[in-house]
């Protein structure tokens, strides 16, 4: 009898070139690319789709344009936008309005596209960066809570950052320099979790780089560094002990000397009057009334209603964890300042707060759903998380993404669509006093300053005179200076749906005219009442 033994087995299939690639498609490579690239398209839909509607005004966007086209050409950032508007000396810097220099990595933008839009795309890229930041960060947070928990939490978190409402109001504002505090602060978070503190050191560089008033928030994050860091951890412990003192100091030094240097006006954007007429003034007024902080801090019903929107669209969880710590300053300058700009959500300034409440929303989660907590305190932070997600990414369709679904937010409106046909007549190289909303179209090719409340003389004047434009209270003070230009030695070369264009054919002096010399005294705007009521409007 003979025995018949099984043939053997054929060996395992060897992995593969596609076998690799196959996993890497349907890995979390695959969801975090997806989810970044999502984050890109919608904040540059938002942009763009203000650059169609003609919505975007030289403030800031055109700002912003003159200053980096500024760098481009290796150069100072000088705008004319700014400095003749705020009656700043020639040949002032940005530098000397906020300390910014960061800005300059944005150049290279431009010898690709020399285009404001350049900005646009530059600014959805930074905020798409942040999306594998925050996936690194829920995977830190969830390190003890079953794989399949963090696998979804770090696409939650994805998810909600790629579309945080911060986000969309900052993208639908045109740009700013703060959208490189997105990715700089969870990158300062994320290394920070991962104990590699050299990058966290960069990163608070580059952010105390971005604006004057990070450095506050820098050594916010020191503080956490300190109260979070095990005894052993000598390297983190030092690391926030650095930071807790550098950064305050980068600070006080931007704004004391560094800030005044490029031109800047000592105490331009001190807006607290409630306490002090300056820094000095306010200790002296709180050591002797602390009292007066909390009175200042709810003078307004926006204040808390602020606060309150905030921490309600993330269930409150921040409030747990260490790392809001890093907001109480930048809170704090809002809160208390007497600017009603300030107050509301329909600028960019919670764009810099969006990276430190969602990071302290995930370690909250994170802790709660660890395998050592019992199976209800699982279940309850699965709940918080899915709700806290809900909420933010509800709160987002109103704000920014309902608008990209309706066709006519694409579509200027006839004013400003006349702004558009007018521009196209001025000539390149012509020096403009142009509308706000119509700046940012001339930035690249004319010598352009704001149509304000002092005449400058310029060659063409594009303005509208049925419709208010930043800065002026009323629109019946802009068709007043058409009429002052006609009387002065201006000619109307074209007028449609309340537009007009007008060319300067003598040399007459117009009553008031006035371009900002070397002895210039730079003024703030006056904000118009209508200003500080609405939690949801600037």
């Amino acid at each position: 009898m003979t025995t018949q033994t099984a043939p053997p087995s054929p060996p395992a299939a060897a992995p593969t070139a596609r076998n690799a690639a196959a996993a890497l498609l349907h890995g979390p490579a695959r969801r975090t690319a997806l989810l970044t690239a999502l984050c890109f398209a919608v904040m540059c839909a938002v942009g763009l789709q203000g650059w169609t509607s003609v919505s975007l005004g030289g403030f800031d966007l055109g700002i912003f344009d003159q200053g980096v086209r500024g760098y481009a050409h290796f150069g100072l950032p000088v705008s004319t936008l700014k400095s003749y508007h705020h009656e700043f000396p020639p040949g002032f810097s940005l530098l000397g309005d906020h300390f910014s220099p960061v800005l300059a990595l944005l150049a290279p933008l431009y010898w690709i596209w020399d285009d404001p839009r350049s900005l646009i795309i530059g600014q959805s890229l930074l905020f798409a960066a942040g999306v594998p930041l925050i996936r690194r960060i829920a995977a830190h947070g969830f390190a003890a809570a079953p794989p399949r928990t963090a696998r979804r939490a770090a696409d939650l978190a994805g998810l909600v950052h790629a579309l945080g409402w911060p986000l969309l109001v900052a993208a639908r504002v045109g740009f700013h320099e703060v959208a490189f505090a997105v990715p700089l602060t969870l990158l300062m978070l994320e290394r920070g979790l991962a104990r590699r503190y050299g990058t966290v050191v960069l990163a608070a560089v580059l952010l105390c780089c971005t604006k004057e008033d990070l450095g506050l928030m820098v050594g916010a994050y020191g503080l956490v560094l300190l109260r979070t860091r095990r005894t052993g951890d000598r390297a983190g412990r030092f690391t926030g002990l650095g930071l807790l003192l550098g950064g305050p100091v980068a600070s006080a030094v931007a704004i004391t000397w560094l800030i005044p240097a490029m031109g800047g006006e000592p105490g331009y954007y001190w807006n607290y009057a409630a306490l002090g007429t300056d820094g000095g003034d306010a200790l002296r007024h709180l050591l002797h009334n602390p009292f007066l902080l909390v009175q200042t801090a709810f003078d307004q019903p926006l204040k808390p209603l602020l606060l309150l929107w905030l921490f309600g669209t993330t269930l409150l969880l921040p409030l747990r964890s260490a790392t809001v710590l890093c907001a109480v300053p930048l809170l704090a300058e809002r809160i208390l300042s007497s600017n009603p700009n300030h107050w509301s959500i329909a600028r960019h300034y919670d764009s810099m707060l969006w990276p430190i409440l969602l990071t302290a929303a995930v370690e909250v989660l994170g802790r709660l759903s660890s395998t050592e907590r019992p199976e209800r305190t699982v279940r309850r932070a699965r709940r918080l998380g899915l709700g806290a997600a809900g909420i933010a990414l509800v709160a987002a369709v109103p704000i920014g993404l309902v608008q990209l679904a309706v066709p006519s937010s694409w579509e200027a409106k006839p004013s400003e669509a006349a702004l558009v046909r007018a521009a196209a007549l001025i000539p390149d190289g012509a020096s403009v006093e142009a509308d706000n909303q119509i700046a940012p179209r001339l930035t690249a090719r004319t010598d352009v300053v704001l149509v304000d409340g002092t005449p400058r003389g310029r060659e063409y004047v594009l303005t509208r005179s049925n419709k208010r434009s930043f800065p002026f209270a009323t629109d019946t003070e802009q068709a007043a200076r058409i009429r002052l230009l006609l009387d002065h030695g201006y000619r109307q070369l074209w007028a449609e749906d309340g537009v007009v264009l007008l060319h300067r054919e003598s040399g007459e002096p117009v009553p008031g005219e006035h371009v900002p010399g070397p002895d210039s005294k730079p003024v703030q705007d006056v904000v118009p009442s209508d200003v500080g009521h609405d939690l949801f409007r600037g």
